[in-house]
């Protein structure tokens, strides 16, 4: 086992020395990164958060998680909440990040904690009691969710939570969200800890026992919640349903209330990428639901790992999902955690992601990019702010503009195609290569035409071309599935990520 594992890692090395990271590789995709709270303190101002959001572009960076409200703290001097964060002083980081995205033709979206209202670490950089609540729970009590025991803070977490039944708490959070949009021109609303804390009914750790989690029940089933075992098996269902309900219906709230006031604003959820019911179970956090029903617009999953075995299995399921319309519309963004990552590692990822059927990545976070993948990043992936398609034309973000990134991104697919074909690896019989080649051009020119002109009848006929294209892809394939069935999957997947945009696209254009 030592001789193999020595093997191996010397073969890995000997192939990441050999990659072709000193050139552009990356096709238009959503590449994200969440722009920490620590890292936004420690600009200080706005000259340095340039410094920060310089570094971003510079390696590709298109859009940016910006982390505007934590802890119930936000970053802003706020009319709505009761206090700024005491980290920041003397400046405004969210006007400052706007202004700095824009002239570097990034996206701006807002990042806020929605249902966890405290941080007792947050609390110990501001040198308090490590008990504190955080503001808003400190002046509202009653709008605090509780264990069972009583406790604010769960056992083994370090964050008291919001109750998500509480009519005043969600007024509160609408209302702050809506300041947001409308007195900065972000460009989305990112939302975190869209869940009540971990819990596991097994083990007798259950959470979600607020005074008005507890009121509502009781008026619904006329049995108080805090009374219920999860042996109770229809009682605790029908608990734990309703709890359920809480973060689903605040979802289409927040989506039908900030669409109202700014219809173009991106919608993104950061959530947990465990199996469905098991989710439910533990935290309560049903995004299946959100994206089916067209409340949100990316899907976040924080698919951290240290090894790509291991992120793959966790990416797969969601990724192959969508191209089933098991998530609706929602674009899928899978999460690669930086922190302890080597540069190999973390490349690696982001190349698992580029060969399944998806659209982009999301990097955590901004304090982890080091030098070296820095680096990397910017020789493969450009300046954000002066990249250029294979038209000339600016680089098209894909939730954006998701017809011409299609196009482009097809436009890439066909070069491949020709490139194998002229060094004589495409193996097909020349009926098959006629066939093909003519599908193809069909294909493009529907795909171009819609990206140029957008209408409803232009998409019908990109739709219809392409799914005569994959229906015969796999016929056309099948000798070159034999002698490289990696290749010919990865092609199927970028033709999935196709159809993935079109229907985004349908939907975001209301076509």
């Amino acid at each position: 086992y030592a001789q193999a594992r020595s093997a191996w890692l010397a073969a890995r090395s000997s192939l990441w020395k050999q990659f072709p990271v000193d050139q552009r590789m990356a096709q238009p995709e959503i590449r994200s990164m969440w722009l920490d709270r620590g890292t936004i303190v420690r600009a200080g101002s706005e000259a340095g958060l340039a410094r920060v959001f310089d570094r971003l572009a510079q390696a590709g960076i298109n859009t940016v998680f910006f982390e505007t409200l934590n802890a119930s703290y936000p970053i802003y001097p706020s009319k709505v909440a009761p206090q700024q964060n005491p980290l920041i002083r003397g400046w405004d980081p969210l006007a400052s990040a706007v202004r700095l995205a824009k002239a570097r033709g990034m996206e701006l979206h807002a990042w806020v904690w929605v249902f966890a209202a405290g941080n007792q670490r947050h609390n110990e950089l501001l040198g308090i009691d490590k008990n504190y609540p955080g503001p808003v729970l400190a002046a509202n009590p009653s709008w605090a969710g509780y264990d069972h025991r009583g406790q604010m803070v769960p056992q083994g977490q370090g964050k008291p939570f919001f109750d998500p039944a509480n009519p005043q708490v969600r007024q509160y959070l609408r209302l702050l969200y809506e300041e947001i949009i409308t007195k900065y021109d972000v460009d989305g609303l990112q939302l975190d800890y869209i869940r009540y804390p971990f819990q596991d009914p097994s083990a007798g750790r259950l959470y979600g026992y607020g005074t008005a989690a507890r009121l509502q029940f009781r008026q619904i089933y006329g049995i108080d919640p805090a009374t219920i075992s999860p042996s109770q098996t229809d009682l605790w269902q029908k608990w734990t349903a309703f709890r359920t309900e809480q973060v689903n219906s605040f979802v289409a709230e927040v989506s039908r209330s900030l669409r109202a006031k700014k219809p173009d604003l991106t919608i993104s959820v950061a959530v947990f990428p465990l199996p469905e019911q098991e989710r439910i179970q533990k935290i309560q956090q049903n995004w299946e639901v959100w994206a089916r029903r067209g409340d949100i617009d990316l899907i976040v999953p924080m698919t951290y790992a240290l090894d790509t075995t291991r992120f793959e299995r966790l990416a797969q399921p969601w990724i192959a999902s969508t191209q089933f319309g098991q998530l609706g519309a929602a674009l899928l963004v899978p999460g690669i955690r930086l922190l302890n990552l080597p540069t190999p590692g973390a490349f690696d990822q982001l190349q698992v992601i580029r060969d399944l059927p998806a659209v982009g990545y999301a990097l955590f976070a901004a304090e982890n990019l080091t030098g070296e993948l820095q680096q990397v990043f910017n020789n493969t992936q450009g300046n954000s702010a002066t990249v250029k398609s294979s038209t000339g034309a600016s680089e098209p973000i894909p939730h954006r503009q998701p017809f011409k990134t299609a196009a482009v991104r097809y436009t890439a697919l066909q070069a491949e195609w020709k490139w194998i074909e002229q060094n004589n690896q495409l193996k097909l019989t020349p009926t098959a290569l006629s066939a093909f080649k003519q599908q193809a051009n069909v294909l493009e020119t529907a795909l171009n035409q819609l990206a140029e002109t957008p209408s409803a009848s232009r998409l019908t006929t990109a739709k219809s071309s392409l799914s005569r294209f994959q229906s015969q892809f796999r016929g056309w394939m099948r000798e070159q599935s034999a002698e490289n069935s990696y290749q010919v999957r990865v092609w199927e997947n970028r033709l999935g990520a196709i159809e993935k945009l079109l229907r985004y696209g349908e939907r975001s254009q209301r076509m």
